[in-house]
């Protein structure tokens, strides 16, 4: 009877032994468990979230770029319409009619030579040119006119003097300012290059060009010349080429 009393005490403490162990053990597992992937623990990107902002975003974009190009396509539209201002609508041209009834018309360019534009346009309106002279006609080289009374002198609108605006070159056609050796000496006397005459860009105002009629100057030097003591050639007219008229058509 005793020895039974012993055995079931013994059998006891070892059922007890056995589960503090075992809820031991589980105590334990649990810890590691929550103590492994922490970084695993954080939640997940709202994949709708995500994708509204990048479109968001992308509409924003879309936004600045079209606004850029509305900006630049607007800035190239004025910018078109005040070079066709300038070059289509400022573009007067002026016929002259010589007094044996030949024809020539120069287009003016402001772009190049504006003051010296509108003061040659004002002279011509003036009638200023009627019954002046080519006094002056250098073959291969230029015919000189608009010698006449006194005039108010300009600003010389060209490289050398400061003004880097004027590109237009001498060449064929081509209509520039004559002055004295003072850059701001021009004042209504104007010569049409025969040939190219670059060497003078940068030095005279350029500031047309003979558009119809070239023959026409071509033809002034037919008349016989003689020495006028300045030119290295004979240049001066023995007939007067004179200009019936100068008008704005």
């Amino acid at each position: 009877m005793r020895s039974s009393k012993a055995l079931c005490l013994l059998l006891c403490a070892l059922l007890a032994l056995s589960l503090f162990a075992a809820c031991g053990k589980a105590e334990k597992g649990e810890t590691a468990s929550t103590d492994a992937p922490a970084s695993e623990s954080a939640p997940a990107a709202d994949p709708t979230e995500t994708a509204k902002g990048t479109a968001d975003a992308k509409d924003a974009k879309d936004k600045t770029g079209e606004s850029a190009a509305s900006t630049a396509a607007a800035e190239s539209k004025e910018a078109n319409e005040d070079k066709k201002e300038t070059t289509d609508m400022e573009h007067t041209k002026v016929q002259f009619t010589m007094e044996n009834g030949d024809t020539f018309t120069m287009e003016l360019y402001p772009e190049y030579a504006p003051q010296t534009v509108e003061n040659f346009v004002k002279l011509v309106k003036s009638g200023y040119y009627s019954g002046t002279k080519f006094h002056r006609i250098y073959p291969g080289f230029m015919a000189q006119g608009g010698e006449g009374a006194d005039t108010p002198s300009i600003k010389g609108e060209f490289a050398s003097n400061g003004f880097s605006q004027n590109t237009l070159s001498h060449t064929r056609g081509v209509v520039s300012m004559a002055r004295a050796n003072a850059k701001d000496s021009a004042s209504s006397q104007f010569f049409i290059c025969y040939d190219d005459a670059t060497f003078l860009d940068g030095d005279y105002a350029a500031f047309g060009k003979v558009i119809d009629g070239m023959k026409t100057v071509d033809d002034f030097c037919r008349i016989a010349r003689v020495s006028n003591g300045f030119d290295r050639v004979a240049t001066s007219p023995v007939e007067d080429i004179v200009i019936a008229k100068a008008e704005i058509v």
